[in-house]
């Protein structure tokens, strides 16, 4: 009896509080930064590759023919763009959507659009990573010296492009369900989004080409790029780009969408 009088004098614990949005978010990006940091593929996908360009088209013999140290610095940051996006950020989230990772964050109380959008500011994270290495590597190999709004400007194009693979890619995880189909498809559909823009500032082809190239997914961002990089010289044919890539940012937030909802399968009573 006074053992039951005790126990009912003792102060219950205080009741838990529901995490907030700040929090939730916070919890996300600590996760996906841990996930990405240990995953050495997406690492070798982010610095390796755009890093082995620049080398190449700057000691290339004919590299000169395809814009210049500029143009070459542009094309290296849209080829570690796209890799970023249309395969480590595909190949990530259907691996970890046949692995059931998204079913089960589905029964926590983070909404499903902060899953996506810490995977898509994770992603984002990543090209702002390489492109300060390329922009770095680009200094000792193509001597290519910017000023700090330069510096700057580069830095705001690529944020704005990555919604052109982005785009992209979330529409692959999105309409494809197997992982080994959209690692599969993501090659084969990377292959024209890039090569073309390595054309588009150059007349090896003719100009026809040229502008065709100019006008394809990476031809834009890396028009965009090499504008950036020297906006004293910014012209008219740098902002047909933007025309592009403003509806690049309707289809991500349309391929988001459709993303969220096939992440997982319906649960029972939804």
């Amino acid at each position: 009896m006074i053992f039951a009088i005790e126990m009912s004098s003792q102060p219950s614990a205080p009741p838990g509080r529901p995490p907030t949005l700040s929090g939730i978010l916070r919890a996300l990006l600590e996760a996906d930064l841990t996930v990405q940091l240990r995953n050495g593929r997406a690492l070798l996908l982010t610095f390796f590759p755009p890093l082995a360009v620049l080398y190449g088209l700057s000691t290339a013999k004919r590299g000169a023919q395809l814009g210049g140290p500029i143009v070459n610095v542009a094309l290296a940051l849209t080829l570690g763009i796209a890799l970023i996006a249309i395969l480590g950020y595909t190949a990530s989230v259907a691996r970890d959507r046949e692995l059931g990772v998204f079913q089960r964050l589905r029964v926590t109380p983070a909404p499903t659009w902060t899953i996506m959008l810490s995977r898509l500011a994770v992603q984002i994270l990543s090209m702002l990573a390489m492109t300060v290495v390329v922009l770095v590597a680009a200094a000792v190999v193509e001597n290519v010296s910017l000023d700090p709004a330069a510096y700057l400007m580069t830095l705001t194009i690529v944020i704005v492009s990555s919604a052109v693979f982005l785009g992209v890619g979330q529409a692959l995880v999105g309409l494809i369900k197997s992982a080994d189909t959209v690692n599969a498809v993501g090659r084969l559909s990377f292959l024209p989004l890039v090569a073309l823009g390595l054309f588009a500032h150059s007349a090896i082809f003719g100009t026809t080409f040229e502008t065709i190239a100019r006008w394809s997914p990476g031809g834009a961002v890396a028009t965009l790029l090499a504008g950036a990089m020297q906006p004293a010289a910014w012209s008219a044919w740098d902002w047909h780009p933007v025309v592009s890539v403003e509806p690049a940012l309707k289809r991500r937030n349309s391929a988001s969408v459709l993303c969220s909802q096939r992440l997982s399968p319906v649960l029972p009573g939804e």
